[in-house]
């Protein structure tokens, strides 16, 4: 056993499954070299981390939980309230029962990396997904508010299976007949709405980056639409594109 190199043990344990670690490392606790130590430690705090984002994601089914008599549990949430341009856009996301997905979150609180890595595997366990948008037109015509409620009856609506009880994130859907409990920062708390969070904003992302190619001197790929300093000085060089909502774009125009 000592004769194994630091770096074969490390090797070793990179290729352990996180659930049998704990039993591999005791198999080097008694080696007294220092970087095997050191080691030890790391791969010990891996466990422990392991364990906080299990309960993390069990406390994230409390609401789920509530309704466990329920089917069909769906989860509700919007991307791209507050941006200057583009579309709000929401998802709807019925998971199955019991469903544990590591390292699901708030997507505000993941990299895009982690955002795509857990869009694709939302997309693969879910029992349903929708998109609901409403446009830029839409947005000017009815206000954001109602825009946004507007998108979330879409992506409800367009579901291939009819949910039972809706978490929605913060609001209550108005001329919504399903039961719903509207949660205050649900993304963080439940995980239905993480779930439409991020398949709401990586689908919002994705169009942003389609629209950079159409209209690049706002830098939309890199900015989604939001109110980013270089964002606003394009908007005083050459003016409002059509993906622009005219009255936030007012707004900050005339300050």
């Amino acid at each position: 056993m000592g004769k194994m190199t630091i770096s074969d043990i490390k090797d070793k344990l990179d290729a352990i499954p996180i659930h049998g670690l704990e039993e591999e490392i005791r198999l080097f606790q008694v080696d007294e070299r220092l970087g095997v130590q050191r080691l030890i430690d790391r791969y010990r705090k891996k466990i422990l981390d392991y364990e906080d984002e299990l309960k993390r994601v069990a406390a994230m089914r409390t609401y789920e939980n509530k309704y466990s008599h329920r089917q069909y549990i769906c989860g509700v949430d919007e991307v791209g309230r507050g941006p200057l341009a583009g579309p709000v856009v929401s998802a709807a996301v019925i998971l199955p029962k019991d469903t544990h997905i590591h390292y699901i979150n708030d997507s505000k609180k993941l990299n895009e990396a982690k955002r795509e890595e857990l869009y694709d595997i939302i997309t693969e366990k879910a029992i349903a997904i929708n998109i609901g948008l409403s446009n830029v037109a839409i947005i000017d015509e009815i206000n954001i508010l109602n825009a946004t409620y507007a998108s979330m009856k879409m992506a409800l609506k367009g579901l291939d299976v009819q949910p039972e009880v809706i978490l929605v994130d913060a609001v209550t859907i108005p001329d919504v007949t399903i039961p719903q409990e509207p949660i205050v920062k649900g993304d963080s708390k439940s995980i239905s709405i993480a779930a439409a969070s991020i398949i709401a904003k990586v689908y919002r992302d994705r169009m942003m980056k389609e629209y950079d190619a159409l209209y690049p001197a706002y830098k939309f790929a890199k900015n989604k639409g939001y109110g980013t300093k270089e964002h606003v000085e394009a908007l005083k060089t050459y003016g409002p594109c059509p993906l622009h909502r005219k009255i936030f774009v007012q707004t900050v125009l005339s300050s």
